[in-house]
């Protein structure tokens, strides 16, 4: 299946699994208890929205000032928009994606697959060094900086 296919296969589906979920949710518990679920996932959501936006500019912040390119951080940023948006969706099915991409394990666990699909960290290193050039393979070495150059062979 193509990745358009999926993507509209994902709309058709959410919104009808989420359907019944609040029709189920609403039978056991009543109508103002789920309304005041959603209303409470939404507020909770965009609270907790604010806090870890606020943590990853600062760690993005941090990451520049010592001269690193902040793709860990750019990563979570994104993560936390799509949980944003998905919190602030009516439904129990999408805060709970919301709420994996908003906490911060859920997220990391999310970051690390996202960098493993992308193929920039192997499996077997998602926990180690993110690659400073997936091209070359090239990682920075334990605190020591990675200089780049070209060069050539001269024969006497």
């Amino acid at each position: 299946m193509r990745l358009g296919q999926l993507i509209l296969l994902a709309f058709l589906i959410v919104p009808i699994f989420e359907i019944y979920l609040l029709i189920t949710v609403g039978g056991w518990i009543g109508v103002l208890p789920t309304i005041g679920l959603i209303v409470l996932t939404a507020v909770l959501g965009s609270l907790l929205l604010r806090h870890q936006g606020l943590a990853t500019l600062r760690e993005a912040q941090r990451s520049m000032a010592q001269g690193a390119v902040p793709a860990k951080s750019l990563l979570d940023a994104v993560f936390l928009a799509v949980g944003g948006v998905l919190l602030l969706t009516p439904g129990f099915f999408t805060d709970a994606i919301g709420f994996a991409c908003l906490l911060p394990a859920g997220r990391a666990w999310l970051v690390k697959l996202a960098l493993r699909r992308a193929g920039l960290v192997s499996a077997s290193a998602a926990a180690g060094p993110v690659m400073d050039n997936p091209a070359t393979g090239a990682q920075s070495g334990r605190g020591r900086p990675t200089i780049e150059g070209e060069w050539r062979r001269e024969d006497d």
